[in-house]
């Protein structure tokens, strides 16, 4: 491999991180650090000569300046071109420029009543002025805290970002440099810190942001703590400007809302309200050449100056474009945070920066990954606020529309761009879809104060700290529920085998009843009993029958019963019927139509046993021809009913294991009482599965909304068409049972 070229005097190799300046003489290339050569210092310099070549060339020489309003102070000073901003000139016409007051617009409030509900009902659209820090929550070193206890606290050796006012250029320096700069007597230049942010240095310990600054951020309140991007520190950044500093108009990266606390000292600030026409002027006037030549407060209808002397806390809400002077020196605490309250202002101010080209340092570091954590978290509280029947606020649904469009096309932009801010653990397509629906359920179903007081339905606070006592909770229910619900399926509506069971006991009933009983109601019972693991029927009506379920399986036959007890429910049924004669023909069309909706087997009477199915209680013999027909549809009744309670008990997903059953026969005491063929479909006697190890099935629905719609398999019929043939033909033969 080949060598790498070494420069300087300390013979290393190139490092991008560090400054370096070329001997016009040699042509070679030392770090600033090892020739005592400040960043800011370079541009002053017309040659330089290294310290090799000094001795034989003498010292460097320094650019000489012509003017005093320009940033390129080589410039002859003819008049025809204009301030610049930053420059001396320009500091002394803004100081003697007048403005409206900023009392005006500035809010005057105790920091008591700057509460996150407060911001909620009322908006956060003008600054706040508070002048008792100790109200806000907000907790500072003390007002003799120096630039040397700042260095202390947070290390010389730390390489700082200064602006060099005069020219409105940015260098890197060390914070004992700046330190040093700040002490001389003379100071060559007008340097201004406005970007130590330092959550990461023991000086962190000393501040405590305000309180609403802490509760409404989106970093503190929905940025994971297993996030693959790192957590943006935005919220705690010191300010040191000697006296003349200017920044010029400005808005915060990301149209974050902004806190600053004046230490010591003075500063003015400069503000223009967000509208969409200052806005656009704004946008315009950032793009031009000639920016800095132009003082942007002259360019729209009102620009606000607002004094902050020492002790004053100043909120700055998003999107206000504003420009500061330094009118002596000054250490001031600030920090910039994103929130729920104007979400779509923020949005058009990333957007802006994006146009404009605005390089990575000057933004909010992974705008569009914490805004997909965001919206993953507003939806659970969309989904909350549904819940429970209450209206989310206008902002927060206004803010999720403009989330929503936002989340789109950056997904659409990931084609053309790969650099990715997506999460990984979030679907991003998935996300739109699911807010989207929140959106179009909050429109079409609960628009209107109207409708709300119809419904009942109340405004509630929709942010973070309004949901924070329930939200845990209700979110850990809505994840058990959701697993619970690939195992066992709970319908909260009438199956579609519940609504035909009822339709045929209406049906029999109307055949049970003769012409002056049509009045008269059903003898049915239903008993609920729980027990631990299964029921057991026992009743005896004028025939002996019993049989013994378990779960819905026969256990034993122990004498005739027309009452089935099934599962833990305990279900009891009870029915009385009335005695009628009927041609055989037309009740066994009946028969079997009735089994064949409820999916059972009919084997006529005189068909040989031998040709059907095996039945599903032994038989010693054959029916009898003049077998009782109130019994004989007693069983029918309460086969179907066994049936439908059966497939209830498969589709429930019960995991109790039922025993092998057999069938016992018990003659009368007048004779051996004959039965009729009827069978279930299902003759697999194996014991169920635990519903975990169950092949996967199609569960019932769970109304028949779920089917609704649906067109059936071709060639077969519907329960309701099946039952309507055999009405059809009932109307054509009457027959009472």
């Amino acid at each position: 491999m080949a060598t790498a070229q070494l420069y300087c005097v300390c013979r290393q190799p190139y490092d991008v991180s560090r400054f370096m300046i070329e001997c016009d003489i040699c042509k070679d290339w030392f770090h600033g650090s090892c020739v005592e050569v400040e960043e800011h210092h370079a541009v002053d310099i017309d040659v330089y000569h290294c310290p090799n070549c000094d001795a034989h060339h003498g010292p460097s020489l320094m650019k000489k300046r012509r003017n005093w309003h320009r940033h390129d102070y080589t410039e002859p000073d003819d008049g025809s071109k204009p301030v610049q901003a930053g420059t001396s000139v320009f500091v002394r016409e803004l100081q003697a420029r007048t403005f409206p007051s900023g009392d005006e617009i500035l809010q005057q409030m105790h920091g008591s009543q700057v509460t996150q509900r407060y911001l909620e009902r009322h908006g956060f659209r003008y600054p706040i002025a508070v002048h008792k820090m100790e109200e806000l929550g907000l907790r500072l070193p003390p007002p003799d805290f120096s630039v040397k206890d700042v260095e202390r606290y947070v290390g010389g050796d730390k390489v700082i970002d200064v602006i060099d006012v005069a020219r409105q250029a940015d260098s890197k320096m060390k914070l004992s440099a700046f330190v040093k700069y700040y002490y001389s007597p003379q100071r060559p230049k007008v340097l201004n810190v406005i970007s130590l942010e330092f959550s990461d240095t023991k000086m962190s310990e000393l501040v405590v942001v305000p309180d609403i600054a802490q509760k409404m951020s989106w970093v503190e309140n929905y940025w994971p703590d297993d996030s693959y991007f790192p957590k943006p520190f935005v919220q705690k950044y010191c300010l040191m400007g000697v006296k003349d500093s200017y920044t010029d108009f400005h808005i915060d990266f990301g149209g974050t809302s902004v806190w600053y606390h004046v230490l010591w000292g003075e500063k003015v600030f400069y503000l223009i309200k967000p509208t969409p026409a200052n806005l656009a002027l704004y946008e315009e006037w950032s793009s031009s050449p000639n920016q800095s030549e132009v003082f942007f407060g002259e360019k729209v209808d009102k620009c606000y100056k607002c004094v902050v002397r020492q002790g004053t806390t100043l909120l700055i809400p998003t999107g206000w474009i504003h420009a500061v002077l330094t009118s002596q020196d000054c250490m001031a605490f600030g920090g910039n945070f994103l929130h729920n309250l104007n979400i779509g202002m923020q949005l058009r101010c990333y957007e802006m920066e994006r146009r404009l080209k605005t390089p990575d340092l000057f933004k909010f570091p992974y705008f569009e990954a914490i805004c997909w954590y965001v919206a993953k978290n507003l939806l659970e509280t969309l989904k909350e606020s549904r819940e429970d029947n209450c209206l989310p606020p206008e902002y927060l649904i206004k803010g999720v529309k403009a989330l929503i469009t936002a989340l789109r096309n950056w997904l659409k932009r990931e084609v053309t761009e790969p650099a990715s801010e997506v999460p990984d653990h979030i679907r991003p397509s998935h996300l739109i879809k699911m807010l989207t629906k929140e959106i179009q359920y909050l429109e079409n179903g609960n628009c209107g104060s109207k409708l709300m007081k119809s419904q009942g339905i109340s405004a509630c606070p929709s942010t973070r700290s309004a949901h924070e006592r329930r939200s845990h909770a209700r979110r850990t229910a809505r994840r058990l529920r959701d697993q619970d619900h690939h195992h066992s399926h709970s319908p909260k509506a009438p199956s579609n085998l519940d609504i035909f069971e009822q339709h045929t006991q209406e049906v029999l009933k109307r055949l049970e009843m003769g012409p002056n009983e049509e009045d008269a109601s059903l003898n049915l019972k239903f008993n609920k009993v729980s027990t631990a693991s299964a029921a057991v029927a026992e009743r005896s009506l004028d025939n002996n029958l019993r049989l013994l379920l378990c779960n819905g399986r026969i256990i034993r036959v122990v004498c005739v019963c027309v009452c089935v007890c099934l599962k833990c429910t305990g279900l009891k049924l009870n029915h009385i019927c009335s005695e009628s004669a009927t041609s055989p023909s037309t009740e066994e069309d009946a028969i079997q139509g009735m089994l064949s909706m409820a999916g059972l087997l009919y084997s006529h009477p005189s068909e040989d046993p031998s040709s059907s199915q095996e039945s599903w209680w032994s038989r010693t013999n054959r029916p009898s021809p003049d077998y009782s027909k109130r019994e004989h549809h007693a069983k029918l009744k309460h086969r179907i009913q066994e049936h439908k309670n059966f497939m209830d008990s498969q589709g429930s997903g019960s995991n109790s294991s039922s025993e092998a059953w057999s069938s016992h026969t018990h003659s009368p005491a007048h004779g051996e009482s004959p039965t009729l063929g009827y069978q279930y479909c299902e003759t697999s006697l194996s014991p169920p599965l635990h519903p975990s190890k169950r092949p996967a099935s199609n569960p019932p629905p769970i109304s028949n909304q779920a089917t609704k719609g649906k067109r059936p398999k071709k060639g077969m019929a519907t329960a309701k068409q099946r039952l309507g043939k055999i009405l059809k033909l009932s109307r054509h033969k009457p027959f009472f049972v």
